[in-house]
């Protein structure tokens, strides 16, 4: 499917609870003199596209906050860290990394389940604090890096996407 050809915010609340999630996204592109997206192919990459775009605006988010509170230092977040199921999808994945132009690293897919056994580790004290715990997680799964690697057209997707959120 082509690239940005189509993109949502995925925050919006047309798509809270549609009865077809697919229906929605082609209402919300109708509304905003989009092409619709017809195909699966089309779909998929509107979404996966479009939360990219989302986690690039909450990067630059948290950026800011931590600039505005003097923890920043003027330095940029390095890397992105997903976790769950999205961290399965490997696509999203470098799409995340070519949009917010910063590394991904995905694991593990059970984090929720990992860290309340990491705290039951550090309060029973089998582990000696939440470092130890999560250098433990990571010693026992296996990670993916994904790189910046094609750019091209990101800024300009992002740029209308700002606008279609304002």
């Amino acid at each position: 499917a082509p690239a940005f050809r189509s993109i949502i915010n995925s925050d919006a609340p047309d798509f809270n609870t549609p009865s077809s999630m697919v229906e929605a996204i082609r209402a919300f592109c109708r509304r905003t003199n989009q092409p619709e997206p017809q195909t699966p192919g089309e779909v998929v990459r509107c979404c996966l596209e479009s939360l990219a775009l989302r986690y690039r605006w909450v990067v630059e988010a948290l950026e800011e906050i931590l600039a505005s509170a003097g923890l920043s230092n003027g330095r940029q977040l390095d890397a992105i860290r997903v976790v769950g199921g999205g961290s399965q999808n490997r696509l999203l994945n470098q799409f995340t990394a070519d949009a917010c132009g910063r590394t991904v690293v995905t694991g593990p897919v059970e984090a929720a389940a990992l860290g309340v056994i990491m705290m039951q580790a550090v309060a029973t004290g089998h582990l000696a604090g939440v470092r130890e715990g999560r250098a433990a997680i990571a010693a026992s799964i296996e990670q993916a890096v994904f790189e910046p690697r094609n750019q091209a057209g990101w800024d300009d997707a992002y740029a209308r996407f700002l606008r279609m959120i304002e």
